[in-house]
């Protein structure tokens, strides 16, 4: 079985004319070219190449040789690429998230996305991603810290926007927007498992009162008999959830209530990852 390099070779020299050439385009000696024409021939049993003084030419038998090496090193790069796809989506991609945003993104396209994946449920503190990939416990993590490693790196996925439901007969309601300085004093009904938006509110917002829940029905029981403010974003749909008909959804307008998210995942598997990475961004929300 003769190998691909001296295929390249061949392949190489017929389109460059020359052992120099050949060489420098092959990255290596011209002696180093020379030989392998040798072995090629040997292994063929015939002449390929015209040698005369200073000049070295191809034979018709070997500008045929040239042609078939093509065609077969196409076909074997093919091969390649159709089991390595193949392998691609057999293999089940298992992604988490550190918030519950993208996981809504996630499971609400994850038709769309036409890839074996798996999505994680349960939200992945920020200081356990590195941990999550380095140990393939997670091929892809959405993350909101960009991650910048020898091992592994993250790409852009997109920004969340964080919203707040008051009771519509409220004064706040009536404002286009709000700041979290704003919401000072009031008493939220908020789900426990929102990951680092929770430190967000608690931090900006002076003087709350955050009664949290475990479940979604709880949230949907509060919020259907109460009249407690509440936080959706711009990714989630709260008519889906709880019982907006007499709230007012407001953007709040500070800073941090814009959250951006990365895919992190490492760079060994960045050929695996890519095709979704791609996907994902093409169907994160687009507007605020």
């Amino acid at each position: 079985m003769i190998d691909n390099y001296l295929l390249e070779e061949l392949v190489t020299f017929a389109k460059y004319k020359t052992l120099a050439r050949t060489a420098s385009e092959l990255n290596v000696t011209q002696p180093t070219i020379t030989r392998g024409m040798q072995k090629l021939e040997g292994e063929l049993g015939v002449p390929l190449f015209d040698r005369q003084p200073n000049r070295i030419t191809l034979t018709k038998t070997g500008e045929l040789a040239a042609e078939k090496a093509s065609t077969l090193l196409q076909a074997n790069q093919q091969f390649v690429t159709e089991i390595k796809n193949y392998a691609r989506n057999q293999q089940v991609l298992k992604i988490a998230s550190v918030a519950p945003g993208p996981q809504i993104v996630l499971t609400r396209e994850q038709q769309q996305l036409n890839m074996n994946i798996e999505i994680e449920h349960r939200l992945l503190p920020n200081d356990q991603v590195e941990a999550g990939l380095l140990n393939h416990q997670y091929s892809l993590v959405i993350t909101s810290q960009e991650i910048q490693t020898d091992l592994i790196e993250s790409r852009y996925f997109g920004p969340e926007h964080l919203y707040v439901n008051l009771d519509q007969f409220m004064y706040l309601a009536n404002q286009r927007q709000v700041s979290f300085k704003e919401l000072a004093g009031l008493s939220f009904v908020v789900l426990n498992e929102i990951g680092p938006w929770k430190q967000i509110i608690q931090d900006h917002i002076p003087n709350a009162k955050f009664l949290y829940q475990a479940e979604y029905d709880s949230m949907q029981e509060l919020t259907k008999y109460t009249n407690f403010p509440f936080f959706t974003t711009n990714i989630t749909n709260p008519n889906e959830v709880y019982n907006t008909y007499d709230s007012v959804m407001i953007p709040i307008t500070d800073e941090a209530a814009t959250m951006t998210f990365y895919a992190a995942y490492l760079k060994s598997q960045r050929s695996t990852i890519a095709p979704l990475t791609k996907k994902l961004v093409s169907v994160w929300p687009k507007k605020l």
